[in-house]
């Protein structure tokens, strides 16, 4: 990434999902939901649930909470019903995006996210349009400081498959998506607690914006993941941040 830094991207999207603390409660519950629905309400079992639950708690989430969206997903109490849905699009400087959606009603929520692209400068595209261009992986990042000799022995001994360390300092571990749980906890034996965790997917080339591209491009991506019935939102585009 050279020109651009990683860490500053990382803070300045923290910062936007800060900002928007209730939409992301409600992609929790959502979440939990379904993961709990898809594959039980054991968490030791989900590797789902069990991510989504470590990012509820991470948010301050309530305990009851928490169990109550399980329980609706395991059909013990009553709730709406959510499917998995993904849209894949083009952004600013054809920058790609990958939308994945939870929804109880297809129809309102392709036409939401179809004008969310329309109005903002992009367009939705068909179903494999630019996830070939992701790589779904677990992705740790560590601030810049972070020593880059424990970070990789402790990841790869833990089953990390690539250690990279940014330009700008942080460190970035990346894994299978099926061995995230276990690098996570063989990184925090070794003391080291990333400053993002998560199960994604990763742009395998970045589309670098800068100026009114960048603006644009993340007026887009805002209006998109403002949507209720978005949970997550991917590109491959890097902005000044």
């Amino acid at each position: 990434m050279a020109g651009h830094s990683k860490w500053a991207n990382i803070q300045h999207r923290k910062g936007r999902q800060d900002a928007k603390r209730g939409k992301v409660f409600t992609k929790l519950i959502k979440e939990i939901t379904v993961a709990a629905k898809m594959g039980g309400s054991d968490a030791d079992s989900n590797p789902r649930l069990r991510l989504a639950m470590d990012k509820a708690f991470d948010n301050n989430m309530s305990k009851d909470t928490v169990e109550r969206a399980i329980k609706r997903g395991a059909g013990e109490l009553d709730g709406a019903s959510y499917e998995e849905i993904r849209y894949e699009g083009y952004g600013i400087g054809g920058a790609a995006v990958m939308v994945d959606c939870l929804t109880d009603n297809k129809t309102r929520t392709v036409a939401e996210v179809r004008h969310a692209f329309a109005k903002n400068g992009g367009n939705l595209g068909a179903e494999g349009a630019v996830a070939f261009q992701f790589r779904h992986c677990g992705q740790f990042i560590f601030a810049p400081g972070t020593s880059e000799d424990k970070a990789m022995e402790a990841a790869l001994d833990a089953g990390a498959e690539d250690v990279v360390t940014n330009d700008d300092g942080s460190i970035e571990v990346i894994s299978a998506p099926q061995d995230f749980h276990a690098v996570k906890a063989g990184l925090e034996r070794a003391g080291l607690k990333a400053e993002l965790a998560d199960i994604t997917f990763k742009p395998l080339n970045d589309t670098e914006l800068a100026g009114e591209d960048a603006a644009k491009m993340q007026k887009l991506l805002d209006a998109i993941d403002m949507l209720d019935d978005v949970q997550e939102v991917y590109t491959t585009a890097v902005m000044d941040a």
